[in-house]
């Protein structure tokens, strides 16, 4: 008898912004993503370069239409090879692909008051190939790829007039694809806000004039969340039976030692993780939130009818990523180490991947226990994997032991929380294919079952080829997530 429940949803997730390309095709307009500039001699851990956005940068970008040092707006050309991709996906067995939409492919600039036809026709051939294929799609309304001219208009989602935009994207979501999609995301890693205000919510930090950037992130993740919680609402009205979720980048966080200032950092660093999905599950602010920010000096502008809106539109589950944990310690001079898109103590019992994230499955159990005990609602992980250096042979292989190892692992931590009792009812590895990386725009930095042939300015045939990774993910899912041998 299987762990999982028989319609385990086994699949792999993708962005739009990292995979689709024809950036300037078919209508399509600007995205943040589109502006994104890869800078090969950063170094990989430093994500404030990478992330660092300015006026400037943006008209300089805005200029220019070529796509080197701008990987995202060529992808993997997953607009083009999607048929192809997803029968790859299909072989594997998948019986769900998390995907994302391109806002800017339906409405260009975000303001428009009809959405872009060959924009909508792209997604409805889109999901009729997954339906074709037997994939259940898992759908993000907004990854990191909002229309550009919002940002440069209005500052992103600072501004509360993109709440309604918003809404006015996601009802012609639903009533396009709303046939071929059960499962809704909102916004990715509604959380990141914070690491990267750009990337996220489309905040130029050298347009806060009027107000800090802390005071424009957190009002901007209120309107995120008072969007969020309009859209799930709209949802259920338009589309019986359907679900919608949140979802939070996981960052477990242990102290480095059992002194009670490191005890005490880590819990701060734990419920400041929590408290986008409170928000989005209780549909309140918790208490110790409210007042966290108070000493932070931040005066959100939030009105009794966002209170009730809040409360009207929860979550129906919590989707998250995990990639690995992180350590806080009271001693400043404790060796750091990288992680999603931040920095930490190094934990000495943990190895790292080539990019120095530290490698923790048992963290994943650990974090899919303390989440279903905190919100009783099902859970589903969206994103864990691994990048790395492949390489591809003269055979057209890559060996590519170590991702086996890591996915391996942290499937069977997952598979121990289930026991427990954790509700999981799915798990999307990133990446299925190789993709630019949304930190740091890199091609380099591999996750996929699948090989693309392309390096970091865009050199390469584009040709697939199977990992071994590829037909051990096949293996899994085909037991149900019994045999990872």
């Amino acid at each position: 008898m299987s762990t999982f429940k028989k319609n385990f949803l086994w699949g792999g997730a993708l962005a739009a912004n990292q995979v689709e390309g024809a950036w300037n095709e078919a209508g399509k307009g600007l995205s943040v993503a589109d502006v994104a500039f890869f800078k090969p001699n950063l170094d990989v851990s430093d994500y404030a370069g990478h992330n660092k956005i300015t006026t400037p940068m943006i008209e300089e970008a805005v200029k220019t239409q070529d796509a080197t040092y701008y990987p995202k707006r060529r992808g993997i050309d997953f607009y083009h090879r999607y048929p192809e991709d997803i029968k790859l996906f299909a072989e594997m067995g998948f019986k769900t692909l998390r995907i994302s939409i391109a806002w800017t492919r339906l409405f260009p600039k975000g303001i428009e008051e009809e959405a872009n036809p060959e924009g909508v026709a792209f997604y409805r051939n889109l999901f009729k190939e997954l339906k074709a294929n037997h994939i259940e799609p898992i759908v993000t309304l907004s990854h990191y790829e909002m229309p550009l001219y919002l940002s440069r208009t209005y500052n992103g989602w600072v501004d509360r007039r993109l709440i309604e935009l918003f809404v006015r994207y996601a009802k012609v979501c639903f009533k396009e694809f709303g046939q071929y999609v059960r499962y809704w995301l909102t916004f990715n890693e509604i959380d990141s806000v914070g690491r990267h205000p750009f990337t996220t919510a489309g905040i130029i930090p050298d347009q806060c004039i009027d107000y800090t950037l802390d005071e424009a992130i957190y009002q901007a993740l209120h309107h995120q969340y008072l969007a969020a919680a309009l859209v799930t609402k709209l949802c259920h009205e338009m589309i019986p039976n359907s679900q919608v979720g949140c979802m939070l980048t996981k960052l477990t966080t242990y102290p480095n030692t059992c002194n009670p200032q490191d005890v005490l950092l880590a819990l701060e660093r734990n419920l400041d993780n929590y408290a986008p999905a409170d928000i989005q599950i209780f549909g309140e602010y918790p208490a110790l939130y409210k007042t966290f920010l108070a000493n932070k000096g931040i005066h959100l502008q939030i009105t009794e009818e966002d209170e009730a809106i809040l409360k009207a539109g929860t979550a129906d589950f919590l989707a998250f990523s995990y990639y690995m944990s992180r350590t806080e310690s009271a001693d400043p001079n404790k060796e750091k180490a990288a992680g999603n898109t931040i920095m930490s103590v190094k934990n000495p019992y943990l190895a790292s991947t080539d990019w120095g994230w530290q490698i923790d499955p048992v963290g994943l159990r650990i974090s899919l226990v303390e989440l279903y005990d905190r919100y009783h609602v099902p859970l589903i992980i969206v994103e864990n994997g691994m990048g790395a250096h492949d390489q591809l042979g003269d055979d057209g292989c890559v060996h590519d032991d170590y991702r086996i190892d890591y996915l391996r692992a942290h499937i069977a931590e997952m598979k121990k929380a289930v026991e427990m009792g954790v509700d999981l009812f799915g798990y999307t590895s990133w990446a299925p294919i190789d993709l630019i990386s949304v930190s740091t725009s890199q091609m380099s930095k591999r996750y996929g079952y699948i090989y693309v042939d392309q390096d970091d300015l865009g050199k390469g045939s584009l040709k697939r080829y199977k990992k071994d990774s590829f037909y051990w993910y096949q293996k899994v899912i085909a037991s149900n997530g019994e045999d990872l041998d």
